[in-house]
């Protein structure tokens, strides 16, 4: 409608193309009830909203007027597409994770804003100027909330990272103390039988005293050396051993 108009005509040539593209992707891929709300706004807005724009700019409206009309509508349907990105402003907020805001759309949504505005000055068209200049706010905006939760996110994300660690050790102390019952009762099953044998052993002959005495005196005999074992040995030994002591040293 407004001649000279080739760079405006192909930058939106080119994002309508790729918005469609967009919206088919959707289509396919989206569960199944979300598939059939998005249909429903597809077949309102993309396709019965635009059709009706078009045949009552081209037949109801004439001269400057339609100019005026389709110029305004732009605006609005402008400044809606920056404004877009800060309907997760609430969640970003909320939750203190700017996860939900990607920083490269808020930065090229700012960028966008900022080169279109110079261009409006540069033409003079106040359609272009007024939405930009406005998505040069919302781009700010954007930018400086991202900004402020950036840091609170990382810190939200290690948080939610160790809990996630300790309830994974929670987890396997668990699965541990589970194995540990189970050898502890194998374990007590291994005792029992033990128990029983030495209480079975209990029932044997009793081995005679002399033996024992002398088991005794080996194992003192090794743990002293030579010359302790002179000093505590007993007096009252016989003659045969302390000779042999006395021929050890």
């Amino acid at each position: 409608m407004k001649p000279g108009g080739l760079l405006v005509v192909t930058v939106n040539g080119a994002g309508a193309v790729l918005q469609f593209i967009y919206v088919i992707l959707f289509l396919i891929f989206a569960p199944k009830d979300k598939k059939i709300k998005t249909a429903k706004l597809v077949a309102i807005l993309d396709v019965g909203f635009l059709g009706a724009v078009i045949a009552v700019t081209l037949v109801f409206i004439h001269g400057n007027l339609r100019l005026t009309f389709v110029g305004i509508l732009c605006s609005a349907l402008t400044i809606g597409m920056y404004a877009s990105p800060l309907s997760v402003m609430r969640t970003v907020i909320k939750t203190k994770s700017v996860e939900y805001m990607p920083f490269l759309l808020s930065f090229f949504l700012f960028l966008n804003a900022g080169v279109w505005s110079v261009y409006s000055v540069l033409v003079r068209d106040i359609y272009i100027g007024v939405p930009n200049a406005i998505g040069v706010v919302l781009g700010s905006a954007q930018l400086i909330i991202y900004s402020i939760y950036k840091n609170k996110s990382k810190s939200t994300k290690s948080t939610e990272k160790m809990e996630e660690e300790g309830s994974a050790r929670l987890v396997k102390g668990t699965i541990e103390m589970r194995g540990f019952g189970d050898d502890h009762h194998e374990g007590d099953e291994a005792n029992h039988n033990n128990r029983a044998a030495f209480t079975k052993g209990k029932s044997l002959p009793k081995p005679h005293v002399n033996r024992q005495y002398s088991l005794q005196k080996i194992i003192k005999t090794l743990s002293l050396g030579p010359y302790d074992l002179y000093s505590t040995w007993p007096q009252d030994e016989p003659d045969v051993e302390m000779g042999n002591i006395e021929d050890h040293r």
